[in-house]
């Protein structure tokens, strides 16, 4: 099978989305840890935690914009946002003005973007790829957050306690502007001749998706690991580092990292096309093991049991959201897929729920019992799923089983 990197455009967009990553990462580690330390409250970290997810209520938009004007563009301009937005809070941090407010209102503008760049970023593979070289590229795709996400923690967490929080967003800064210099190199089909009548395109894309029943299914899989797993990596982590094991930003970084190349590992081991047939079967085992995963962390107290748990949590990840994505862009017709994915996105919405929800409940009840009470109803929920689409998603003779 010819690799994803003899396609040109692949070979830009790879590391363009690598740096993009890199920065998310970084910058979610610090702003994290500098609002549970200046703030003391895990309500307060659990906000601004979910505030970089606020913008996936206007995916949709962002993927009709992509349809309509093209997706490297909208790609170019959003990343260009993110590079200004890190240059603003680099001049706060190295003038010892930033305060709280400040980073709640640079994380809810940025978060207003950042779901479109996960839009965009697969629909321009879908777009540039033959259909047996996607599932390899959506692989090799997922790479770029998860080496990320692994480099970001090590250099988010310990990097701000070895050289600064503002010397760490100078690096931060600089990698948006590679990653905007490098999005230009990108292809994609050039943008359909704008319609009269955006507001019929978008509910298009909405009625497209919901006469598809393995669309559908896929939809309430995304949102329900949204809402129930990923809160305690995406958000909950800095309270994990400071309050269960006691430790600062260094342990931080090695929890993020320890789940990260787990998702690393499971992106190599898709992208290598080792992924078995049966995407949809695969996509519904993987959520039941990362749940199971997620609920054994919650309730292990010590760092070298928690570690194996997590990276095993990020391994089952990305063998249950790399299928998900095949299925939902092999279901898609090609001028409809940034709408479709846009719709997608909306599934994201369930991460800032979970977050808000968890962060006074573990002041209630405390974190064990939150997590075990988010990942048994994710469990019971994956089986619900698996039950109410088995024509779609469960039979070996489903489209989603056979492509």
């Amino acid at each position: 099978m010819p690799s994803p990197f003899a396609v040109r455009s692949f070979r830009f967009q790879w590391p363009a989305d690598l740096l993009t990553s890199w920065a998310f990462e970084m910058e979610a580690l610090i702003l994290g840890w500098y609002v549970l330390s200046a703030t003391g409250s895990v309500t307060q970290l659990a906000a601004v935690a979910a505030l970089a997810w606020l913008g996936s209520l206007f995916s949709p938009f962002f993927g009709l914009a992509g349809d309509r004007i093209g997706h490297r563009a909208v790609l170019c301009i959003t990343r260009s946002v993110y590079a200004l937005l890190a240059a603003v809070m680099t001049a706060l941090t190295l003038s010892d003005a930033l305060q709280p407010w400040h980073v709640f209102a640079i994380a809810a503008t940025a978060g207003l973007l950042r779901p479109s760049d996960m839009v965009m970023r697969s629909v321009l593979v879908g777009q540039t790829m033959r259909s047996e070289m996607l599932m390899g590229a959506l692989g090799l795709s997922r790479t770029t957050s998860d080496t990320a996400r692994v480099a970001g923690a090590l250099a988010g967490a310990g990097g701000v306690a070895l050289i600064g929080m503002g010397a760490a967003y100078v690096i931060v800064t600089v990698l948006y502007i590679l990653a905007v210099l490098l999005t230009l190199g990108v292809a994609g089909p050039a943008a359909r001749v704008a319609s009269a009548h955006p507001w019929a395109d978008l509910k298009d894309g909405f009625r497209y998706a919901w006469h598809k029943p393995d669309l559908v299914a896929t939809f309430a899989m995304a949102f329900l690991v949204n809402l129930l797993a990923y809160p305690f990596v995406l958000g909950l982590l800095p309270y994990v580092a400071k309050d269960v094991y006691g430790a600062g930003q260094v342990v931080l970084g090695y929890l993020a990292a320890s789940y990260w190349s787990g998702a690393l590992a499971g992106s190599i081991f898709v992208g290598a096309g080792r992924l078995p047939r049966g995407a949809a079967r695969v996509m519904l085992w993987s959520a039941g093991l990362w749940f199971a995963a997620t609920l054994l962390f919650g309730q292990a107290t010590t760092l070298w049991i928690g570690l194996p748990l997590l990276f095993i949590a990020g391994f089952m990840q990305s063998f249950c959201l790399t299928p998900l994505a095949a299925i939902m862009l092999r279901s898609s017709d090609e001028a409809m897929r940034g709408r479709v994915m846009g719709v997608r996105m909306l599934a994201i919405w369930g991460l800032p729920l979970g977050l808000v929800a968890a962060g006074p409940l573990i002041e209630w009840i405390g974190y064990a019992a939150t997590n075990f009470i988010y990942t048994a109803l994710g469990l019971a929920a994956t089986v619900a799923i698996a039950w109410r689409w088995r024509e779609a998603l469960w039979h070996r003779s489903a489209a989603a089983n056979v492509a």
